[in-house]
């Protein structure tokens, strides 16, 4: 059985003409996404930016309040649990937040940062159970003992985030939601927080949706891709077949950007024309049609199911093989 099962699930936000009228138009940012996420599984999640990935990876710890669809985490549907009982079962799933600067409170000591959440589930008997705990987390992420005493400005931005980390870790979660945790970091640093992020689910046994714009980031460390675009996913498949061999001319577009070692490589850089459409007022048809290289008439007006075109690799498009 999945560990996390999603179902045609919708994201839409109300776009409002006035402070006493109804709501006229939605901002459609996640638009009927399905997936499944196995225990201790990474699923990659791509796009470019605006695509509904950030907004996905929130309704699924219910961070934000999905409008269809359905969320099943352990057998159980999130999108039906309030109050007390969500409260209950978030220990079992976390969140990564982009900004490491942003995410934690600036007037909180680390070790009061992490044994929050110890105190929140009851987690620690006593206070020197506590402290051994938030000790423990520090050394798990790479940190010192005593920079339980410190408050976040003191911290570099990958410190930060390994703080974030063993915040998310301290209640001893099945699934952490990674919402592009290494993309305000620099290169070498990031490396850093991938490595560290693979190990601790290998000690651990954590499952990870890893939110990301970065290909090459993603293919390190997932399993499986999800590629977004304009809130639908556009094709789904294992990581190495997905990148190698992509089939819908949106990730074909975006692995040509991956930058290349090789000087003497010879891959095609595709350049898209135009925008991401509105989410508001999303094209007929293909969602991609506008801006696809290969569209023809028919991608104007039929909108593609995302169909299995190889074992376990599904994409949406009417043309993929």
């Amino acid at each position: 059985m999945p560990l996390l099962e999603v179902t045609s699930l919708k994201v839409h936000f109300p776009v409002n003409a006035g402070p006493f009228l109804r709501a006229r138009d939605f901002v459609r940012a996640v638009d009927g996404v399905s997936f499944t996420i196995a225990p201790g599984e990474t699923v990659g999640l791509v796009g470019e930016s605006g695509c509904g990935k950030t907004t996905l990876g929130r309704a699924v710890v219910r961070l934000i309040e999905p409008t269809d669809g359905r969320i099943v985490f352990e057998g159980e549907d999130l999108t039906r649990l309030k109050g007390s009982a969500l409260r209950a079962r978030r220990r079992k799933f976390q969140m990564i937040f982009q900004d490491p600067y942003g995410s934690l409170n600036p007037r909180a000591t680390v070790g009061n940062i992490i044994g929050e959440a110890l105190d929140i589930h009851r987690l620690a008997p006593n206070a020197a159970a506590r402290r051994q705990r938030v000790e423990s987390l520090l050394q798990d992420v790479g940190l010192d003992q005593a920079h339980a005493q410190r408050y976040p400005h003191e911290f570099s931005g990958g410190q930060r985030q390994r703080i974030g980390i063993a915040r998310a870790l301290a209640v001893e979660p099945k699934l952490i939601v990674c919402d592009e945790p290494v993309s305000s970091l620099d290169v070498s640093v990031q490396a850093q927080i991938v490595n560290l992020l693979r190990d601790l689910q290998q000690e651990h046994g954590i499952a990870y949706l890893f939110v990301a714009h970065d290909l090459a980031v993603v293919r390190h460390l997932s399993r499986r891709i999800l590629v977004m675009y304009l809130g639908k996913i556009v094709e789904a498949g294992e990581a190495g077949i997905t990148c190698r061999s992509p089939r819908h001319p949106y990730t074909q577009a975006l692995i040509s950007a991956v930058p290349v070692v090789d000087p003497g490589s010879k891959r095609r850089r595709i350049i898209l024309a135009g925008d991401v459409p509105s989410p508001i007022h999303p094209p007929a048809g293909c969602p991609f049609h506008p801006r696809c290289p290969v569209a023809e008439a028919r991608c104007k007006t039929e909108v593609p199911a995302l169909r299995e075109v190889a074992p376990g690799h599904w994409v949406a498009c009417h043309l993929a093989k």
